[in-house]
Parts: C-alpha cells; sequence; structure tokens
C-alpha cells in the first residue's frame, strides 16, 4: 500500500511540475498553429505552385497494379500522394523556417539594444568612478605627516 501511495504521490508531483504545463499549452499552441500552416500551405501556397507545375493535382497519380472490377477494387501505387506529401512538408518547413528567422532577427535587435543600453550604462559608472577622487588612506597621510616632522627635525 505504501508503494502506492508513493507512487500516486510522486505522480501527483510530477503532473503538477512546471515543465509539463510548459509542454501541454506548447503542445495546444503548436495544434493550433499546425491549422494555420495547413490552411497558408492548402489554401495560398499549392495553388501557386500548382500554376507553375501546368495545374497537376499529384496526389491523383498513380500506378494500376490490378485494375478496379466489379468485384475487386483494385490496387494502385500512389506515388503521386507521396509528392505531395512532400510539397506539403517542404512548404510547411519554408513557412516555419521564415517565421522562425523573422522571430530570431527580432530577438537579436532587443538584445543589441540590452548589450548597447548595459555597455552605456558600464561606460557611465566607469567615467563616474573615474571622476570621483581617490580615496584618502589615512595611514599612508599619517605616514607622510609623521615623515615631514622628522624631516624638520633634521
Amino acid at each position: 500500500m505504501s508503494k502506492e501511495k508513493g507512487f500516486w504521490a510522486e505522480f501527483k508531483a510530477f503532473i503538477s511540475r512546471g515543465s509539463v504545463m510548459d509542454m501541454a499549452v506548447g503542445i495546444i499552441i503548436g495544434s493550433a498553429f499546425t491549422a494555420i500552416v495547413q490552411s497558408l500551405t492548402n489554401d495560398i501556397l499549392l495553388p501557386i505552385v500548382s500554376i507553375f507545375v501546368g495545374g497537376v493535382d499529384f496526389a491523383d497519380m498513380k500506378i494500376i497494379v490490378r485494375a478496379a472490377t466489379d468485384a475487386d477494387p483494385g490496387l494502385f501505387i500512389h506515388y503521386g500522394k507521396l509528392i505531395q506529401a512532400i510539397v506539403n512538408f517542404l512548404l510547411i518547413a519554408l513557412c516555419i523556417f521564415t517565421i522562425v528567422r523573422a522571430l530570431n532577427k527580432m530577438h537579436e535587435k532587443a538584445n543589441a539594444k540590452k548589450l548597447a543600453e548595459q555597455k552605456a550604462a558600464e561606460e557611465a559608472a566607469a567615467a563616474a568612478k573615474a571622476a570621483e577622487p581617490a580615496p584618502v588612506d589615512e595611514r599612508l597621510e599619517t605616514l607622510k605627516a609623521i615623515k615631514a616632522i622628522l624631516e624638520k627635525k633634521a
């Protein structure tokens, strides 16, 4: 019984960890993003591509292995579906690449701005520190005073 209780407590701790919740949110957002990218690919980019390939629908391309009859649906190798899947993959990859590239450029600009601000602040702090008079070492001043007194006596 204690093993079971430990297992469920461990499972509860695992589920309530932030990383699991982050992963769940990522999957949900990813699903929604997939729908957007698929729509972009199927509804906008593929029609443009079909203009360049003469309106050919790759999904209809097939090799007839055994012709269909009334009793037999036939046997086909649908190589066109593979070509269509490859084209879809390449278009989706291109879309994601351009989005990620744009996001990376935005992050680079933001980081460059932060670094420039940080460098300016460090330079200002260094200039302010250089403008301050050097701290006086009281022991050194005392030794100098003693030296001056001894030189007067000598």
